[in-house]
């Protein structure tokens, strides 16, 4: 059993559901101490939902071979940019566990396939960065550059806690960012088709319409307001926000639930409560989407409330020093020339993308991810391994970048 199998197999079999790390971290920042890592854990939150995150930083060594600490910091510390592997340990519930085909935190194999929750989100993408580090400072003891661990608790779940704390707070002491990978499921097809190097925003609303409720045979005498906002929702439905650029689809507006009435079937009711929600992308801004919104509303005369949420803004890496790292090392270990891509929901790249200018995502096969038998191929799990110590290795200048 590979180093890597090991300790993916140890972290899946602790039932970290959001937000109980259940000793996850400890495992994590014993072998990282162990390598020289000045490791910070925090538990934040209130008392209902305690968060638990690990910051872990291994300070490089200058192109001159000094160690960055002291009074020759301010010098040196420009020459050594810094890499951060982001991630978390909580998982989603289980669901039935009657459904499973074995125990979700007991790691189990079938037909080459290792089985467990977390295995694909994202405790297999842990397990390799981890040993990937251990790898490269064996080979590489004083590397020319600083590598950090950004570790949570809460992704999962509402995500007041986790990585957004963690970022504000090294914002708050000058913390230098310079690379990140998180390491969420990417992968489509197989292992290293696809890297997400931006994601698009989320921003969601609940809108009130109001009427006046009454007899259903009666209508002269109520306002319905289900009849009133279909002109606008025809219109909202309609309307082409942006067209998106290059790196991103068109920013998409959605209905998730439409509530109005008592349920009695002669009664009018007297208000409608709409959720909706944007994906935006870059082409567009929160602002400029909730005025062109309330201009549609406005323009049909309706009496409304309206509740704002913005859950993430977008961010993009462009291809660079990162992108070209990764591409690189996922052709020396695959052979792919992997797709970039900014589909899909949101993660915690967009908390890091506020302090770090580039930010990439990737991981295994996304497949089974939150699913009934979640499962990794043991196949990929070395490989996905040797990718990020390849990273590592093209970003501390001791293995050559190819041409992507």
């Amino acid at each position: 059993m590979s180093s890597t199998l090991r300790l993916t197999e140890q972290l899946i079999s602790r039932s970290s559901v959001t937000p109980d790390d259940a000793d996850c971290q400890r495992i994590l920042a014993d072998r990282l101490q162990a390598l020289g890592f000045e490791c910070e854990t925090t538990v934040e939150g209130p008392e209902h939902f305690k968060v638990t995150n690990l910051w872990a930083k291994f300070k490089g060594f200058s192109p001159l071979g000094q160690e960055i600490r002291g009074r020759d910091a301010i010098t040196l510390i420009a020459d050594v940019k810094t890499l951060v592997f982001a991630g978390h340990t909580d998982v989603v519930p289980t669901g039935p566990l009657e459904q499973w085909h074995s125990h979700p935190f007991t790691p189990s194999h079938r037909d080459g396939v290792l089985y467990g929750r977390g295995a694909a989100d994202m405790k297999t993408s842990i397990a390799a960065m981890v040993v990937a580090v251990e790898e490269f400072l064996a080979a590489h003891p004083k590397p020319a550059l600083s590598i950090a661990f950004l570790i949570t608790s809460d992704e999962e779940g509402p995500a007041n806690d986790g990585t957004v704390a963690v970022c504000k707070r090294l914002l708050a002491r000058g913390e230098v960012l310079d690379y990140c990978i998180v390491g969420e499921p990417t992968s489509v097809n197989q292992l290293g088709d696809m890297i997400k190097n931006g994601r698009r925003g989320t921003m969601s609303g609940k809108l009130t319409v109001k009427g006046v409720q009454g007899h259903i045979a009666y209508p002269h005498l109520a306002k319905n307001p289900v009849h009133l906002f279909a002109p606008a929702l025809a219109e909202l439905v309609a309307v082409q926000w942006d067209t998106g650029n290059e790196f991103f689809p068109a920013t998409s507006w959605q209905v998730s639930n439409m509530h109005g009435g008592t349920g009695a079937g002669n009664i009018i009711p007297g208000a409608l409560v709409v959720d909706f929600n944007f994906r935006f992308c870059t082409e567009s801004t929160p602002e400029s989407l909730q005025q062109r919104l309330h201009n549609i509303l406005d323009k049909h005369q309706i009496d409304y409330d309206l509740k704002w949420v913005t859950g993430g803004l977008p961010f993009l890496t462009t291809p660079g020093e990162l992108v070209a790292a990764i591409r690189g090392a996922i052709k020396a270990e695959t052979g792919i020339d992997t797709a970039l891509s900014t589909t899909g929901g949101t993660s915690d790249g967009r908390f890091i993308a506020k302090i770090c200018r580039q930010v990439v995502e990737f991981g295994p096969l996304n497949a089974s991810i939150h699913k009934i038998d979640e499962h990794v191929l043991v196949s990929d799990i070395d490989p996905l391994k040797n990718i990020y110590k390849g990273v590592l290795e093209r970003l501390a200048g001791v293995a050559e970048v190819p041409a992507v």
